[in-house]
């Protein structure tokens, strides 16, 4: 049984707070028992209010979850979704600070952003449609981030945090994405200097496009487009690495290009 349209909004509520006031809640999972993917999905969208109401812009979504490491890591074997805005972009090569960012328990991983020339919408949208209506593809450094005490989540923890985002930072790069294979594109990251993750574009659905077309799926089956110009982050190639203030992540794709962020207090 669905939860409660008032329960929905002070969930929501409640994950604006965490992330204005840079704290954690305990599991919705584990206080709702009966919590869906849809309850979730309509508690992100209570969240994603309130930040639009503070004068956040929508300017793409994103697929997370989606690589068997990262899976595993969280013991979490569905992909989750959410929406991306203008204030959690940041430049390449920037200096993140995370209390002005409002992160709280922050993780970097790497991925292919696309960015749309085309809208596409319907439920039954594929990796060649996703391919046709890209502009381009950059490489990305997603740094994610739960509300939820300790990454203690499930599927529906996840999705009602927004796919637990934080900041995504994107490559200066653009490639036309027929120009190469993404599936066999090689990912490497290196944190302080030291090589510490290694990734294939196969990684997600074995093929960047193919998670895109997911994600264009299943929010089109909430009646959610993909518009002309959105970024989409298609996931990441590699488990996710904890960062702190003083680390630095630089990362490059082969054939893609590079991106690289630095974090501080």
């Amino acid at each position: 049984m669905s939860l409660q349209p008032e329960r929905i909004a002070a969930l929501g509520d409640e994950l604006f707070a965490a992330l204005r006031e840079r704290r954690t809640l305990a599991p919705l999972s584990s206080r709702e028992p009966g919590i869906s993917i849809d309850d979730a999905y309509r508690i992100s969208l209570r969240f994603l209010e309130q930040r639009q109401k503070q004068g956040e812009k929508v300017v793409g979504k994103k697929i997370g979850v989606t690589s068997k490491p990262v899976q595993d890591m969280l013991g979490v074997h569905q992909p989750d979704f959410g929406f991306l805005t203008d204030r959690m972009q940041v430049a390449d090569g920037a200096r993140v600070s995370l209390a002005q960012a409002g992160l709280i328990q922050p993780r970097a991983e790497g991925e292919i952003a696309f960015v749309l020339k085309r809208d596409l919408r319907g439920v039954t949208i594929t990796a060649e449609q996703v391919l046709d209506a890209t502009d381009h593809v950059s490489a990305c450094f997603e740094i994610v981030d739960s509300r939820i005490h300790d990454w203690k989540i499930k599927i529906q923890d996840t999705v009602a945090d927004n796919a637990s985002c934080g900041v995504f930072v994107i490559g200066d790069q653009h490639i036309d994405p027929r120009s190469l294979d993404l599936a066999a594109a090689k990912m490497d990251i290196h944190k302080n200097g030291e090589h510490l993750a290694s990734g294939l574009g196969s990684a997600v659905q074995g093929h960047p496009a193919a998670a895109v077309a997911w994600l264009a799926n299943t929010l089109g089956q909430f009646g959610i487009p993909f518009l002309a110009g959105e970024i989409i982050l298609s996931g990441s190639l590699a488990p996710l690495l904890p960062a702190v203030p003083g680390d630095r992540f630089e990362m490059t794709i082969a054939g893609i290009g590079s991106a690289s962020v630095s974090f501080e207090a």
